[in-house]
């Protein structure tokens, strides 16, 4: 499939990595249809941000994800969907469990389950690296056994099967893409390298975290986005889920460490109690393989660990954007 002149859906364009796909997808000459999560404020996330060119030519839906009302007449004349909107964060998944059941399985049910019925070319499910817990081999492939440390990888785990028994049941065109921990500019503050970033930028010369020791697949919110578009355009990868990742790992401590270099040697990292997750709970190592990307699709990363930790800590110092994190506090 060529997504150019596609008409093609984003849910959750309003956040992270959806608003990243969106310029990308905007680039490529895709009619893009942004779902964004209503609210009374009328703002559309951080699509808010982008340029008026960009944004003169995206078409803005409001709704909510848990309405398959509002999700059947999103995907009305959509050719391609990418579902993004989930609530992704392990802690607030520990007392609000039935929030994450609602979204991001029920959530995924309306999006295939109308996909089914519109006949949708292509539905892109986003899963997550830590439906694979901690590794029981390394490099993680697809065939990972998949064991849910949290309430959150649960609910994802759910969702995969969801997706995965549409294919199998009704053939619906389902590919389920596996970004491992991505990051870059305006990611939120539950994330790491926001928290250790903003923590310095603020003058901070102790800088809190959880556990120090589990490591991470960092991959450059760009090469995500890009990501997509490839394993959207590979026909080969329907009915089948997809790894992005960069084949390495770094421990937290050791990426917290290279920030805190750049920004200022001067400061300490301390281990805050609060943000320690249940040590059976804790994800203690994430190594992704990208062997079945690199095989389907002339995908790549282009971008090393350096080169994008410095264009996010670029990002950071701008301060209309530092304002909006609250670096004093523990981001759930």
């Amino acid at each position: 499939m060529n997504l150019v002149g596609k008409r093609v859906l984003i849910t959750g364009a309003d956040g992270f990595i959806g608003s990243h796909l969106t310029e990308e997808l905007v680039r490529k000459g895709c009619q893009v249809r942004a779902f964004v999560y209503y609210n009374s404020f009328n703002t559309w996330g951080w699509l808010d941000t982008l340029s008026s060119e960009t944004l003169s030519k995206i078409d803005v839906f409001a709704g909510d994800i848990r309405d398959p009302n509002g999700v059947r007449t999103a995907m009305k004349d959509i050719d391609v969907v990418f579902h993004l909107a989930a609530l992704i964060a392990i802690p607030f998944s520990y007392h609000s469990p039935d929030s994450y059941i609602d979204t991001n399985v029920k959530g995924t049910l309306n999006i295939i389950q109308a996909a089914r019925d519109l006949n949708v070319e292509r539905v892109l499910v986003t899963s997550t690296s830590e439906v694979y817990g901690t590794a029981q081999f390394v490099p993680i492939t697809e065939l990972h056994p998949r064991q849910p440390q949290s309430p959150y990888s649960a609910s994802k785990i759910g969702a995969d099967c969801i997706a995965e028994s549409f294919y199998r049941s009704f053939e619906t065109p389902i590919t389920i893409v596996r970004p491992f921990n991505t990051y870059g500019p305006r990611q939120s503050a539950r994330a790491v390298i926001p928290t250790i970033i903003t923590q310095l930028l603020n003058g901070y010369e102790e800088i809190k975290l959880g556990d120090i020791v589990p490591t991470r697949d960092l991959l450059f919110v760009k090469d995500t986005a890009k990501g997509f578009c490839a394993i959207a355009e590979c026909d080969e990868l329907v009915g089948q889920d997809c790894n992005i990742a960069t084949n390495s790992e770094i421990s937290v401590g050791e990426l917290a460490q290279n920030i805190i270099n750049q920004i200022n040697p001067n400061a300490k990292i301390v281990t805050d109690q609060e943000r320690l997750r249940p040590e059976k709970s804790e994800v203690f190592r994430l190594f992704g393989s990208n062997e079945k990307i690199i095989q389907h699709t002339p995908w790549t990363p282009q971008y090393t660990l350096q080169q994008g930790i410095a264009e996010t800590i670029e990002w950071f110092k701008d301060p209309k954007n530092l304002a909006g994190y609250k670096a004093n506090i523990y981001n759930v």
